[in-house]
């Protein structure tokens, strides 16, 4: 059989769909492997392109592909689906990875090592407790709200909800009581998990210079940082600070025709977790500059005269992406844009 130029895998739990081509596209077998499987198989075919879409377990089997020799490349789902025929299962979709990987101007997402996943874990860990532990507040609430125990939103608030519990003649039936501290017993192991992780989070931040570095930047602090790290890839793939607002969502939506440019809103197609954290930080900039009633970037304190905050923070994330990667690229500390012109 013909050395194939090309091989892309259509990645599942247990059973796994092969495709090979030659260097012209022609196929040159369809195959299942299981799980056990893959290694050995790669382990004893020459060395070879390997093509796979960017999801769950894709970047433990591209570190793995490489340490057999072979150079694997990874594509987004979203660039992978045009080329799907039709009817959609494991053989179309193999070869519509294989089409994919095959256009000269298909952008590939790098291989994320195991530090960056390590760290990534730690995120999304401390990221699903504060949600849970929003949820179980929103619901304790609720639930006293139906016997007259009102509070307001936040975790601020959650000391008058105990109180009321706490308080003997409160009125509520002793299953509500009941039902009560064990919300409030979750909602404190809850916050003791999540003060660890945060705790890990800022070590982290504080042994790596470029994230030492990155929070230089006002808005920017250990939790965002460790996320820059984590999520994006090495910011010197991007050719500027645009490219890298742009990845990120922050720029707006066209819908330009005929050489007339149209632009609508921010496109929100990047990393929301990056974007998200940005866009709060931006804003407590904005809201901090709005105390003092003036903001030390002159920049800045034209926006607010103009615009609503909101749209403010946006523009400030969009701008603080681009000095993030102006940062990582020269490897200097934050400058303000106005001293830099100076």
């Amino acid at each position: 059989m013909t050395h194939p130029a090309l091989i892309s895998i259509d990645l599942a739990k247990n059973v796994f769909q092969l495709h090979g081509v030659d260097h012209s596209g022609k196929v040159l077998f369809r195959k299942r492997l299981r799980r056990s499987e893959m290694h050995q198989y790669f382990a004893k075919i020459d060395a070879t392109s390997v093509a796979m879409e960017a999801c769950a377990t894709s970047h433990y089997w591209a570190r793995e592909l490489r340490c057999a020799g072979h150079h694997v490349r990874l594509i987004a789902p979203q660039f992978v689906k045009p080329f799907v025929k039709r009817q959609k299962n494991d053989m179309a979709d193999a070869e519509a990875i294989a089409e994919a990987a095959q256009r000269p101007t298909m952008r590939f997402v790098p291989v994320k090592t195991e530090d960056q996943q390590r760290r990534a874990i730690i995120f999304r860990s401390r990221d699903l407790f504060v949600r849970q532990r929003t949820q179980l507040i929103n619901a304790l609430r609720a639930h006293l709200a139906e016997f007259g125990a009102v509070a307001p939103k936040g975790a601020a608030q959650l000391a008058r909800l105990r109180s009321v519990l706490k308080t003997p003649d409160n009125g509520l039936p002793e299953d509500v009581v009941e039902m009560g501290e064990l919300y409030l017993e979750h909602i404190a192991n809850l916050s003791d998990r999540i003060d660890e992780l945060t705790l890990r989070l800022h070590e982290e931040s504080k042994a790596n210079e470029q994230l030492r570095r990155l929070q230089t930047m006002p808005g920017v602090g250990p939790i965002t940082a460790v996320a820059l790290e984590s999520f994006a890839p090495d910011l010197t793939t991007f050719h500027r600070g645009r490219d890298f607002a742009a990845w990120l969502g922050l720029v707006p939506n066209q819908h330009s025709s005929g050489g007339k440019q149209r632009l609508g809103r921010t496109s929100k197609m990047g990393q929301r977790d990056i974007r998200r954290l940005l866009i709060s930080g931006a804003m407590a900039v904005v809201q901090w500059a709005g105390r003092r009633g003036h903001a030390s970037d002159p920049w800045l304190t034209r926006m607010l005269v103009k615009k609503p905050r909101m749209l403010v923070a946006i523009a400030l994330a969009n701008r603080m992406a681009r000095c993030l990667w102006a940062m990582t690229v020269k490897k200097e500390e934050f400058r303000q844009p106005h001293q830099l012109a100076s």
